[in-house]
């Protein structure tokens, strides 16, 4: 455990952290930068005074629980979390679940591809970010809650309007398997994560299918080279699917795209320009 550098790493990660960010109300007579020593004592759930003396290098070595409660208080990232583990003398477990969060250089790419639909999915199959031209060729994400942007809830338990299954894709049948395969083996990674404990238990109780998919234990699976969505606005648009890992967020980036000249590039093109509005005729 080396205190003086804990201590130092705590103070900076403190400082910097605004009483608005964890929801604290900010008053008028506050002398530091950040947060105090006793706002991050109560988020971490311990005493103000043994948090002090772990900022003074006097404490004894903290806890793995109270090691992620600073984690969570100081809103450290993946990298921040793991160091703070090893100046604590404690390395560092596996991440309790899977990541949500994107780098901000993920974000900007899925800008810059304005031909080609691009989304961000995590572990657990959630789109977790996306582009335009994606929410115009599946669905509008913002406009739906965090857990029905979730693949493979999406594929097994619906809603399927007007029959369509999955955005009305032609590999929806096979993204079924694919998916339960995946995440069976996300579930041997995050064997902890309430998370995927409740989704694995609902789709179990809510699709047959899934339940006779998941209890094969089957991991592996291929990703479809190419594919089809039956849109309801501009018809069949088949583009080529591209899969990219981020394998420090255990994340995926999917990228859709259309063969030059085909109808499908004009169809994008054209999905572009509509973007996510629903051009139903008025009364």
């Amino acid at each position: 455990m080396d205190r003086n550098e804990l201590a130092a790493f705590l103070r900076s990660r403190r400082e910097r952290i605004t009483p608005a960010d964890v929801g604290l109300p900010a008053g008028t007579r506050r002398r530091t930068p950040g947060l105090r020593r006793d706002e991050v004592a109560q988020l971490t759930f311990i005493s103000t005074e043994y948090y002090t003396r772990l900022e003074q290098g006097r404490a004894p070595r903290p806890s793995r629980e109270v090691l992620a409660g600073l984690a969570r208080a100081l809103r450290l990232s993946d990298a921040e979390r793991d160091h703070l583990h090893h100046l604590a003398g404690a390395p560092p477990g596996p991440p309790p679940g899977p990541s949500r969060e994107v780098r901000q250089s993920i974000l900007d790419l899925l800008q810059r591809l304005p031909q080609a639909a691009a989304i961000v999915t995590s572990a657990l199959l959630e789109v977790i970010a996306w582009n335009d031209l994606a929410a115009a060729l599946m669905e509008d994400f913002s406009a739906v809650p965090r857990r029905d942007r979730n693949l493979v809830r999406r594929v097994f338990l619906g809603p399927h309007p007007g029959g369509r299954r999955l955005f009305g894709v032609s590999d929806a049948d096979e993204f079924a398997s694919t998916s339960t395969r995946r995440l069976r083996a996300t579930a041997a990674r995050y064997p902890d994560d309430p998370e995927l404990t409740e989704l694995v238990a609902e789709l179990r109780a809510g699709s047959e299918e899934f339940a006779r998919l998941w209890d094969s234990h089957d991991v592996a699976g291929q990703h479809p080279m190419r594919k089809s969505f039956q849109h309801p606005l501009v018809g069949l648009v088949t583009v080529n699917c591209d899969v990219l890992d981020i394998t420090d967020r255990d994340q995926q980036v999917v990228i859709y795209t259309a063969d030059p000249g085909s109808p499908s590039e004009e169809a994008l093109r054209l999905l572009s320009v509509i973007g996510t509005q629903r051009m139903t005729p008025t009364r």
